[in-house]
């Protein structure tokens, strides 16, 4: 299973996620639930370091699929934006494929 938290502040603006796990959906290669989440979140990244170039810090570990980003101080509307398209995104695979593939959870920090 993907285990996605979303950290939000108490604004309840999003600041960053922790994304780890395999889907678990089909074997390797052919996990369609796996390939969605990974996209999604791989673009989430990519476009906040490529497209608004606000800071972050990230760890990550291939071997567990660990993505883990948290936005630094004085970071933009749009790094938000972002963040909130990736929710809305895995929001839809969990709609569509249900709770025993994709878990998403959110905490305050």
């Amino acid at each position: 299973m993907i285990h996605v938290t979303i950290y939000r502040n108490q604004r309840n603006e999003y600041t960053g996620f922790h994304c780890i796990g395999h889907a678990g959906y089909a074997e390797e290669g052919e996990d369609i639930v796996c390939a969605a989440a990974s996209a999604l979140v791989i673009n989430t990244v990519n476009s906040i370091e490529h497209l608004v170039g606000d800071a972050f810090s990230m760890v990550t570990d291939e071997a567990s699929g660990l993505i883990d980003l948290s936005l630094q101080e004085n970071y933009s509307g749009e790094s938000v934006l972002l963040i909130r398209s990736l929710v809305l995104g895995l929001q839809g695979i969990q709609n569509f494929y249900g709770n025993e593939y994709l878990s998403l959870n959110f905490k305050e920090v």
